[in-house]
């Protein structure tokens, strides 16, 4: 991008993070989106949820500062910061749900990490990244090589490398690094693991651009519809064939390979245990950073799916047929909206008294009851015996959270396993509750199978060290169908 004055000029008129830095209430947006989406990395955040987190943030900063500082409610503030006008929020709605949902939008995250950029750092390391920058270069010219010749030669000089290496190990002569190398480059993978969530949110940015655009040419298209197909499918062919489209097929190749899963959780926590990176007291979270980038993922190829779904209803002719008059009457109302998008009238444009027909039946009103009158006995009980509170400390309380935990964990080798297996890798620690919940998971979950004409026969232990068993219906826990992966197979 050219820094000439029309561009920039032009970005500081509408480019929403430009925005963001001017808004008068800058200090409030950009601090709780922060500690609401990037510190936890949460994607996406019900309405209900997000305006209680807001509510709470500005009774905090009223408490502190001022009453008059922020009059408007949070709902307010939240529709606003979502508008077209801002654009600092994305509000949209998940597949069967009625609650709206709000997600940061890349503009948004770019500018939190342009301030978050401007603080003093503790420590900057530059070898870390002078030698990621000699090893990128050696697989450039090792890559490009034509002669076979050459590579070879290049293999046997860093053979011999190798074998000296191992000669001096053998020796006694080992090399470690020392304590700043080791935090000068968990730093840089901390800073490049963060980097990668945010280009998911950046990608999922563009697939729902492209999204939009097919949709706006399907309402303007006066011409065939196999014209419109085929320049649609075009533009999505070049979007799949780009460096963008290549790039993003190979990691989640390779992301999602049990085996790289398996290896770096086991290099996370390997790291994690040396005293240089305790001493930098990081954020335990990041030991399953692996896991936020399937997240991210997994959004961004439901987004294609939707962008593929959306052409499957179009091709469906009958359909199409069968309500031609419907069809037309909303083309007219999107080509009207999107002549309006720009210049928007002033005052109320339209209003909408409900979302759906509120239909009440007459015989679905309930029978008059006339109400239970309670008579209370006022006189005092004599000789009533105290009532012990031991029992209100020695209640049972299951974190479903680490029994899933467990279960995912499991499934990330093999495609199932049985409750017995699970139970056998980690025994009950609360008895017959805990059993409860694994059943509650296992009828939650759509992959599940409960098998009722098979048994098994579980053991544990209970508090007072007596042996207990349990004969139940087989549970077998199965990994999830995978999200479709190539953006190619959609059509």
């Amino acid at each position: 991008m050219e820094m000439d004055y029309q561009t920039v000029d032009g970005l500081r008129r509408k480019h929403p993070a430009w925005r963001l830095l001017l808004a008068d209430h800058a200090p409030l947006i950009v601090s709780f989106l922060h500690a609401t989406f990037i510190v936890p990395n949460v994607r996406t955040l019900p309405q209900a949820e997000l305006i209680s987190k807001l509510d709470d943030y500005l009774y905090g900063l009223k408490s502190v500062l001022s009453e008059d500082l922020f009059p408007r409610q949070a709902t307010a503030y939240l529709d606003s910061w979502a508008s077209d006008e801002h654009g600092w929020l994305r509000k949209y709605y998940v597949p069967n749900s009625d609650e709206p949902h709000f997600d940061i939008t890349p503009a948004t995250e770019k500018a939190i990490e342009w301030l978050i950029s401007l603080g003093s750092r503790r420590f900057i390391g530059t070898e870390s990244r002078l030698m990621t920058v000699f090893e990128l270069l050696r697989q450039l010219a090792e890559g490009t090589e034509t002669d076979p010749w050459a590579r070879i030669t290049e293999l046997e000089r860093r053979k011999e490398q190798i074998e000296g290496e191992m000669r001096r190990i053998r020796e006694g002569h080992l090399y470690l690094l020392d304590a700043t190398r080791i935090k000068e480059r968990f730093l840089q993978i901390a800073a490049t693991a963060r980097g990668l969530l945010s280009d998911f949110r950046e990608i999922e940015q563009n697939f729902r651009d492209l999204d939009r655009e097919v949709r706006e040419r399907i309402a303007t298209w006066d011409g065939s519809k196999g014209e419109l197909l085929a320049e649609i499918f075009g533009e999505r062919d070049a979007i799949v064939g780009s460096d963008q489209g290549n790039s993003f097929r190979t990691f989640w190749d390779f992301l999602m390979t049990p085996a790289r899963q398996e290896e770096l959780s086991s290099l996370l926590a390997k790291v994690f245990e040396l005293e240089p990176v305790q001493a930098l007291n990081p954020d335990r979270r990041f030991l399953r950073t692996h896991y936020d980038w399937v997240q991210a993922g997994e959004m961004a190829q439901r987004t294609v799916a939707r962008l593929s779904e959306q052409l499957r209803r179009y091709l469906d002719d009958k359909a199409w047929l069968e309500n031609r008059r419907i069809m037309q009457l909303i083309r007219n109302i999107e080509q009207t909206a999107l002549a309006l998008r720009d210049d928007m009238p002033e005052g109320i444009f339209m209003e909408i008294d409900e979302l759906a027909p509120d239909v009440v039946l007459t015989l679905d009103r309930p029978l008059f009851s006339p109400p239970l009158e309670v008579h209370i006995d006022e006189s005092p009980t004599e000789n009533t015996d105290p009532i012990p509170s031991a029992a209100l400390f020695e209640q049972i309380y299951v974190d479903k959270d680490i029994l899933a935990g467990r279960i995912r964990q499991a499934l990330q080798t093999r495609s199932q396993i049985s409750l017995a297996e699970i139970v056998h890798r980690h025994p009950l620690e609360q008895g017959l509750a805990e059993l409860v919940a694994y059943f509650s998971l296992a009828s939650d979950d759509n992959a599940a199978v409960i098998d009722d004409a098979q048994r098994q026969a579980l053991t544990w232990t209970d508090s007072a060290g007596r042996a207990r068993q349990a004969t139940l219906p087989l549970v077998i826990f199965c990994r999830p169908a995978r999200p479709p992966v190539h953006p190619e197979r959609l059509s």
